[in-house]
C-alpha cells in the first residue's frame, strides 16, 4: 500500500483535524504566544486531535480527493479556517491593547513601550498592564476551557473539507474588526473624559493665574488623574472583560457561519 492509499483512510481525515487545530493554536491568544515553544503548540494540537478524532471520524465526511494536490489544498484550507478562528479570538485582546495605546497617549506615556509576550512586538505600557490583567481574568473565569470547547465545536458547525465562502466571511470579519475599535473606545472612555475635564480645568487655571507654568503643572496632573481614574475603573473593567469574552465566543460562531456561507 502506497502512502496516498494510506492517507485515503482515517489518517487522511486525522491530518485535516490536526491542520485545523494547529491553525487555531498558531494565532489564538495565550496558546499562540511566541513565548510558547512550537513543540508545545504542536504537542497540544496533536493531543487534542487524538481526543477529537474518534468522535469526528465516526461522522460522515466528503470523500478525500483522488489527487495529492487536491488533498494538499484541503489541508491548507483547514489550516486557514483554524488560523481565522484563532485570529478572531485574538482580536478581543487587540482591542484591549488599542485602548491602552489611547490611554498612554492621553496620560503622557506615549514614548514608553514594553514587549508584548504574544507576538514579541512593542506595545504601550498601560496596554500591557491591561493585557496581562485580561489574561488573568481569562484564566480565572475558565474562559480557556470554553475556548477549548469552542475548538471542538468548530467541527460541528463547519465539517471537515467544507468549502469556504469568502464573501460572507469577509462581511463577518469586517464587522468584528469594527467592533474592536468600539471596544477600545469603551475601555478608554472613563480616563479620556476625566483627562479632558482636567485639560479644561488647567485652561481655566491658566487664564486666572497667568504667572503659573501650566506646562510644568499639567504633565504630572495628567499622570496623577489618569492613573487614579484607571485605578477606580478596574472593577468595572473586570466586569467588562467577562462580557468581552462572551462576545468573543459569539464572534467565533459568527465567523464559522460566515465560512459556511450562511450570510451576515
Amino acid at each position: 500500500m502506497d502512502l496516498y492509499a494510506l492517507l485515503q483512510n482515517h489518517i487522511g481525515y486525522f491530518l485535516l483535524i490536526f491542520a485545523r487545530i494547529s491553525g487555531i493554536f498558531s494565532t489564538a491568544p495565550v496558546f499562540g504566544a511566541m513565548v510558547v515553544p512550537n513543540t508545545a503548540k504542536a504537542g497540544l494540537a496533536l493531543m487534542l486531535s487524538l481526543i477529537a478524532a474518534p468522535l469526528l471520524l465516526a461522522q460522515t465526511h466528503p470523500p478525500i480527493p483522488e489527487t495529492f494536490l487536491a488533498y494538499a489544498l484541503i489541508v491548507v484550507s483547514e489550516f486557514l479556517v483554524g488560523a481565522i478562528i484563532g485570529y478572531v479570538a485574538y482580536l478581543a485582546f487587540y482591542g484591549i491593547q488599542m485602548a491602552g495605546a489611547i490611554l498612554d497617549i492621553q496620560i503622557g506615556f506615549g514614548m514608553v513601550n514594553v514587549i508584548d509576550p504574544q507576538f514579541g512586538q512593542s506595545i504601550p505600557l498601560i496596554g500591557n498592564f491591561q493585557y496581562l490583567l485580561a489574561l488573568l481574568i481569562f484564566f480565572a473565569t475558565n474562559s480557556h476551557h470554553l475556548f477549548l470547547a469552542a475548538v471542538f465545536s468548530t467541527f460541528q458547525i463547519v465539517p471537515l473539507a467544507q468549502a469556504i465562502s469568502f464573501s460572507s466571511l469577509a462581511l463577518h470579519l469586517a464587522e468584528i474588526i469594527n467592533n474592536v475599535f468600539v471596544i477600545a473606545v469603551k475601555i478608554a472612555l472613563p480616563v479620556v473624559v476625566s483627562l479632558f475635564l482636567t485639560e479644561v480645568a488647567l485652561g481655566i487655571l491658566a487664564k486666572t493665574m497667568p504667572q503659573l507654568n501650566i506646562f510644568v503643572v499639567g504633565i504630572p496632573a495628567r499622570i496623577i488623574v489618569g492613573l487614579f481614574v484607571l485605578f477606580l475603573a478596574i472593577p468595572f473593567y473586570i466586569v467588562f472583560l467577562e462580557v468581552l469574552f462572551n462576545g468573543m465566543f459569539s464572534d467565533i460562531n459568527r465567523v464559522l457561519e460566515g465560512i459556511r456561507g450562511l450570510g451576515p
